[in-house]
């Protein structure tokens, strides 16, 4: 179910002229780029990071990006997703992130990165050395309505389903991500916490 983020915040926490960390393919920082020139054509690798939230439920909070994003907005997305900025460890980065686009604070782990390029149109790309975490949190979110139109929570079956059904709704970033947590990751939060009848 889409949640209502009626009374959501309004801040802005991205610009087009932020610089981003190059890299190489072996992640090493190369130099920087602002974002706009980042996501040009078909792309300049930068470090970037994909962050997974899950209830005490099991699912897994989904973001529809905002209308106005330059490359896939409306589209359906994991929980947050950004970059590290200039001199800012990614530790700092995925806390700072997560607070100014959901509004909470919640514990990570680290699973992987991988690196991809995805072409939106003829003149913007994502081209992104990824570093994916995962954790779990039952706060209510508290939407930046600049960065997301909508969010839901979903159980992993219903998204796999949805995923192969209508694959055009999201992320091509998010597919590859979940493609790897449900092999590899899923159980461990997905998994619903054990009662205990004493």
């Amino acid at each position: 179910m889409v949640m209502d983020i009626g009374s959501s915040a309004h801040e802005v926490v991205s610009f087009d002229d932020e610089p981003l960390i190059l890299v190489d393919e072996q992640d090493n920082e190369v130099g920087h780029l602002l974002k706009a020139e980042a996501h040009m054509g078909s792309g300049t690798l930068h470090r970037a990071f994909s962050l997974f939230v899950f209830n005490s439920a099991g699912e897994l909070l989904l973001q529809q990006r905002a209308k106005g994003k330059r490359l896939w907005g409306q589209f359906w997305s994991n929980t947050c997703c950004s970059h590290p900025r200039r001199g800012e460890t990614m530790d700092i980065a995925i806390h700072r992130r997560l607070k100014e686009e959901l509004g909470f604070e919640c514990g990570f782990d680290y699973l992987f990165k991988f690196q991809y390029q995805a072409q939106f149109d003829e003149t913007g790309a994502e081209h992104e050395l990824c570093w994916v975490y995962a954790g779990r949190s039952d706060v209510a979110p508290q939407v930046n309505a600049n960065e997301i139109s909508a969010i839901r929570y979903i159980a992993p079956d219903a998204l796999d389903a949805e995923i192969e059904a209508y694959p055009e709704r999201f992320t091509p970033w998010f597919k590859i991500e979940w493609a790897r947590i449900r092999a590899q990751h899923v159980a461990v939060y997905a998994r619903q916490p054990q009662v205990s009848l004493a």
